[in-house]
C-alpha cells in the first residue's frame, strides 16, 4: 500500500538519516525508490520524500510531466517558470541557493492533504546528490523545479511548507483554485495583502 504519511506523524518532523552508499544497490532500497515513484504518480504529485512513506532516509524523487501542467494557462506556466521535469532520484541531497532572487507562490503537500499556502523560496538552486545507481549528480535549476527541490529537501529535515508559509494565505485547495486560479500572482498577493 502506498498511503502517504500525513502531518502529525513524528517521522515528518525528524531529520532523516543519511543513506550509506553501499545500501543504494540493495533490493530493499531499490524497492523503496520504486514505492516512492508509484506513490508520487498515484497521488499525483511532483515530488515525494522517503519520510512521506514513513521511512526516515535521505532520499526524494521528483517528476513534473506535462500532463500535470495542463490546467495552467500559458502565462501561469511562464510566471512560475514551470517546465517538464523527467523522473529524477536524489539520495543524500544537498540543495544550495544560487543568487539572491526569491519567488512566492502557492504550494501544497501530499502530507498536508487538501490545503495550500504561499511560500517564498529561492528562485534558483543547485542540488548535488547520488542517483538511484549511486552515481554523483549535480542539477542547477530555476523556477518551479527549484521550488520542488527545496520543498522535498525540507522534508528530509523535518520541515513542512506550513512552517514557511505566509499564514494569511492558507486555504483549502478547492478555495485557492476557485478564488485565484488563472490570476497573475501579483494580483493574488495584492488581494491577500501579501508584499
Amino acid at each position: 500500500m502506498t498511503d502517504i504519511t500525513q502531518t502529525g506523524a513524528p517521522v515528518l518532523r525528524a531529520r532523516a538519516a543519511e543513506v550509506p552508499p553501499e545500501e543504494i544497490p540493495t533490493p530493499e532500497f531499490q524497492a523503496l525508490v520504486a514505492r516512492m515513484v508509484e506513490a508520487m504518480r498515484k497521488a499525483p504529485g511532483v515530488g515525494l520524500a522517503a519520510p512521506q512513506l514513513s521511512v526516515g532516509k535521505r532520499v526524494f524523487v521528483v517528476e513534473d510531466p506535462e500532463l500535470l501542467m495542463s490546467a495552467l494557462s500559458p502565462y501561469e506556466l511562464a510566471e512560475r517558470l514551470r517546465v517538464p521535469v523527467p523522473l529524477k532520484v536524489f539520495v543524500n541531497p544537498v540543495v544550495t541557493p544560487v543568487g539572491d532572487e526569491k519567488a512566492t507562490f502557492f504550494e501544497g503537500c501530499l502530507s498536508v492533504a487538501g490545503f495550500s499556502g504561499m511560500v517564498e523560496r529561492w528562485l534558483e538552486v543547485e542540488v548535488e546528490a547520488l542517483d538511484e545507481h549511486g552515481q554523483p549528480v549535480k542539477w542547477r535549476v530555476r523556477g518551479w523545479p527549484a521550488r520542488i527541490l527545496q520543498h522535498e529537501m525540507d522534508h528530509l529535515n523535518g520541515v513542512l511548507y506550513v512552517d514557511r508559509m505566509i499564514t494569511r494565505t492558507f486555504g483549502t485547495l478547492t478555495q485557492v483554485k476557485a478564488l485565484y486560479g488563472g490570476k497573475h500572482i501579483d494580483e493574488v498577493k495584492q488581494s491577500l495583502g501579501v508584499e
